[in-house]
């Protein structure tokens, strides 16, 4: 093989490495997004083998997460990339720690679902909790497709939902200190609809970190802690 030809082909399997990392981190991101789907769901339909699935799945993103990890560590070691490759893998590295959370609360969800599903009627159960639930599993959802598609427009939109995923959290907060105060006898449920809303609140704020750090990939600039109309004027002047 010529030296061209060598060259060529180290190149290849360079990219073919990035591209199944990409792959591997989508495959750990729809785990993770049936996970939050099944822990939700089994608010409304009590199920004894929720928690186990759940535990399960989350048992698979832990592996998925140290696979990745070594992979991104090996490149790192071993070819020495380039500016534009040095921040893929850096994103990353970033995000499948937020995902492997993201899988972390869903199973906390799961298990607090299972306790809440046996005390109400299917038809009055906790509407606050799955209106919550749907607009988290959308964001995360259109994290994992702006992920996909490097799709800076996208993630901008999902970093705009968080402040209503803040908003309904804070809401539903208020009401249940309220229903607390007025009603002892809700104290137990309340708490474990507090406790939901806020891993649904935290799902949020990973979907955003995930989202920052593909404005970071795309466009090489950090946007962490930065409002989103500063954001929005920087990607603007970007495409400029």
């Amino acid at each position: 093989m010529s030296t061209e030809g060598l060259t060529h082909h180290i190149w290849s399997r360079y990219n073919e490495e990035l591209e199944r990392l990409r792959s591997s981190v989508l495959e750990m991101g729809g785990l993770v997004e049936r996970q939050l789907s099944q822990a939700i769901s089994g608010i409304t339909e009590p199920d004894v083998r929720l928690i186990v699935r759940v535990a399960q799945e989350e048992l698979h993103v832990n592996q998925l997460e140290r696979m990745i990890d070594e992979d991104c560590s090996r490149i790192l070691a071993t070819r020495a990339p380039t500016a534009s490759d040095l921040r893929l893998i850096i994103t990353i590295l970033k995000t499948i720690t937020d995902l492997e959370r993201i899988g972390d609360e869903g199973e906390k969800i799961a298990a607090i679902a299972a306790r809440l599903a046996t005390r109400e009627r299917a038809q009055s159960r906790y509407r606050e909790l799955r209106n919550l639930g749907e607009l988290v599993i959308g964001m995360l959802h259109d994290t994992l497709d702006a992920f996909a598609r490097f799709d800076t427009t996208l993630a901008v939109e999902v970093l705009r939902r968080d402040r209503t995923v803040d908003e309904e959290y804070e809401s539903i907060h208020r009401q249940n200190i309220t229903f607390m105060m007025e009603d002892p006898r809700t104290i137990r449920r309340a708490l474990d609809v507090m406790w939901v809303v806020r891993s649904l609140e935290r799902i949020g704020d990973h979907a955003k970190n995930i989202c920052e750090y593909i404005i970071y990939l795309v466009h090489g600039k950090d946007v962490r802690h930065t409002r989103i109309e500063d954001i929005e004027r920087e990607l603007q002047a970007a495409r400029a």
